[in-house]
Parts: C-alpha cells; structure tokens; sequence
C-alpha cells in the first residue's frame, strides 16, 4: 500500500464512525467513476501480471479442455 493511502487510513480511523461511513462510501463512488468495471490495475498488480505471464503461465483458452491427456506429464 502507499504512503498516501497508509495516511489517508490512519486519517480515516480517527473521524467518528458516521463520518468514516460517509468517507468510505465517498472513496467507493470515486473508484467506481474511475474504474467502473473494474478493470483497470494498479502499477503493482500490472507488474505481477507481467511477472505470471513470463512465468509459464498458460492461458485457459489456450487449453483443449476436451483432450487433457496431451497436458500429462
């Protein structure tokens, strides 16, 4: 996690339960106006995405489900 978002946590926990409400449900709209779908990444989870895929990493469509024998080792 960031330094930003470390603070902007440790700022939250100390406002009273109804305003930390009111702050999460703020955040919440504006993640979801950034990202509505959700399928944006992060810096971090694109490296680890990068990473998987030098790692071997198979895609399922690339699999013939219908003949897994070929896969056995």
């Amino acid at each position: 996690m960031s330094n930003i978002a470390m603070d902007a946590a440790h700022l939250l926990d100390m406002l009273p339960d109804e305003d930390k409400n009111f702050a999460y449900e703020f955040i919440k709209k504006l993640v979801r106006a950034w990202d509505p779908d959700f399928t944006k990444v992060t810096p971090e989870e694109a490296a680890r995405i990068e990473a998987a895929e030098k790692s071997g990493f198979v895609d399922e469509r690339d699999i013939d489900w219908s003949d897994l024998s070929s896969y056995a080792q």
